[in-house]
């Protein structure tokens, strides 16, 4: 059997989606530029929190929740007249996703080269993520 491995599949997204270096990101983001979205599984954001203001779609729900088609669309999850740029922990999830949305046909997507991890090293606040 041959098939791609997840490494080929980020590499292919990098090759055609927008990646921001994390510094550019945070000042976006202190200037209300952007919406960042948090693609990282629930139990992730309850263990390290994640970052002050961004939305939190998991990766397994992003093009439902964002499709108005879909049964689970969440209208409030964005504001198309702003930049969305998603985040995960190292980068690697949010390339696949944006490229997923980049497929769907939204034009206005980035993600964070080094995710979470280089967000939290360039200074953005994190947050707690209460269990509900």
């Amino acid at each position: 059997m041959n098939i791609k491995s997840s490494q080929d599949l980020v590499e292919e997204a990098n090759q055609v989606i927008e990646t921001l270096d994390p510094s550019k990101v945070k000042l976006m983001a202190d200037n209300n530029e952007c919406i960042l979205i948090d693609v990282r599984d629930i139990r992730e954001l309850w263990k390290e929190g994640t970052i002050k203001k961004s939305k939190h779609i998991p990766r397994g729900m992003l093009e439902f929740w964002l499709d108005p088609q879909s049964s689970y669309y969440k209208e409030s999850k964005f504001d198309p007249s702003k930049k969305m740029i998603l985040f995960c922990a190292l980068g690697m999830r949010s390339a696949l996703s944006t490229k997923s949305l980049v497929d769907m046909g939204f034009k206005n997507v980035a993600h964070v080269k080094g995710g979470f991890d280089a967000l939290k090293q360039c200074g953005c606040e994190i947050v707690e993520k209460e269990k509900k």
